[in-house]
């Protein structure tokens, strides 16, 4: 091992206009990316599926962007091994001496590398399987499986991501290690945290059954009666619905909303990052009510932004909120507790002051990128020495 570490992710997302897709796997894997810079380390990312190859360099970070390709069979199989293939090459010449990837599809199935790879639990098909309690195709579990198999170590952004994972896959759960995934904390402060839209109540996440929208939508609901004045605010692509085949989850949820709460809802769609901060800030209250996470990104940058969050209290929500302290946990389903919690904040701007203050320290105290940086580096240096 030289004196520089040299590592490279493989990932299909992250953020840069020239990428064609970045969610919360992009978000988390940037920062880290740009945090290990910062702290000498030589950084390549890997970015398959991506319309053309071209090598971009992104604050100290190399990008390679890899073109989708199409084969008359197996394209499954021979894509992995194009991609093995380069990464490989770009290993050697680079000398990169430790990869990481994630779960997702098993990406790293068929794949084999000349250096140690790390599997990062974004969270697996089968994972949020589990969750949803839906059955997954027989395919998919083995991809996955297989590129589990492949590595050397593993990563949990939560301890209940970590033991869900290994019970899956029975993996050895000695080989996994918990790191929380952080935020260059700089870029989320709220100078001016008294300053706020009064009731309104904003959500940010794809538009889909398993980030419970559509128990959201009945949750706003009863917040009304109780508050006329509150609003709903939903930013986030719509998405098609796995159980009855409607193609806008939306078009679910406003089957849901009462009269009343149709007209206080407003839903955004997708809009650029830098205006999601801007509608955090202004917000008084943040809610996800999800089924299914590893560690959900948006509620530790409203949690920074000194927020009050109605979470989930599903297993890794439990990890980044202790509950009535910097925020409140109630499971979706429990509608009226649910509603019950928002209401509490939106009356109390003071409590709603305190719990923010609170959540701005937990976020300095777990999710410090710079702080969790260290222990990656500490781990990889542990798995190539």
């Amino acid at each position: 091992m030289g004196e520089i570490l040299k590592i490279g992710f493989i990932t299909s997302e992250y953020p840069h206009p020239k990428v064609k897709h970045a969610a919360g796997i992009a978000t988390s894997i940037k920062n880290l990316a740009i945090a290990l810079v910062k702290k000498g380390v030589e950084v390549t990312v890997f970015v398959y599926h991506q319309n053309e190859s071209e090598i971009i360099d992104d604050k100290g970070v190399e990008i390679h962007l890899i073109k989708k390709e199409t084969y008359k069979l197996f394209t499954w199989y021979y894509y992995r091994k194009h991609i093995q293939k380069y990464v490989n090459l770009i290993v050697n010449k680079k000398q990169i001496e430790i990869l990481e990837a994630a779960d997702w599809t098993g990406i790293t199935a068929f794949m084999n590398f000349k250096v140690p790879l790390v599997i990062r639990f974004h969270g697996s098909d089968a994972y949020f399987c589990k969750l949803e309690n839906r059955k997954q195709k027989f395919k998919n579990f083995m991809f996955e499986k297989m590129g589990l198999n492949k590595a050397t170590a593993f990563i949990a952004p939560t301890t209940y991501a970590g033991i869900e994972t290994a019970k899956i896959f029975g993996l050895n759960k000695n080989k996994i290690k918990t790191i929380h995934y952080g935020l260059q904390l700089e870029n989320f402060v709220n100078s001016t945290p008294e300053i706020y839209d009064r009731n309104t109540i904003l959500y940010i996440g794809t538009i889909i059954r398993k980030k419970g929208v559509l128990e959201l939508a009945e949750i706003f609901n009863k917040v009304l009666k109780q508050n006329s004045k509150a609003k709903l605010t939903l930013i986030g692509n719509d998405a098609s619905d796995i159980k009855t085949g409607e193609k806008s989850t939306y078009k679910l949820m406003e089957q849901i909303f009462s009269k009343e709460a149709k007209e206080r809802v407003n839903y955004l769609g997708k809009i650029p990052y830098s205006e999601v901060k801007e509608h955090i800030k202004r917000t008084h209250v943040c809610t996800y009510p999800s089924f299914a996470e590893t560690l959900g990104m948006v509620t530790i940058e409203s949690m920074a932004m000194q927020k009050p969050v109605v979470n989930t209290s599903i297993g890794w929500a439990q990890e980044l909120i202790d509950d009535g302290i910097n925020g409140y946990l109630v499971h979706p389903t429990e509608i009226d507790a649910y509603a019950n919690q928002l209401l509490k904040l939106l009356g109390d701007e003071t409590f709603c002051a305190q719990m923010g203050n609170a959540a701005r320290e937990k976020v300095e105290t777990l999710f410090d990128i710079e702080k969790n940086a260290d222990i990656n580096i500490d781990y990889y240096k542990s798995i190539i020495s």
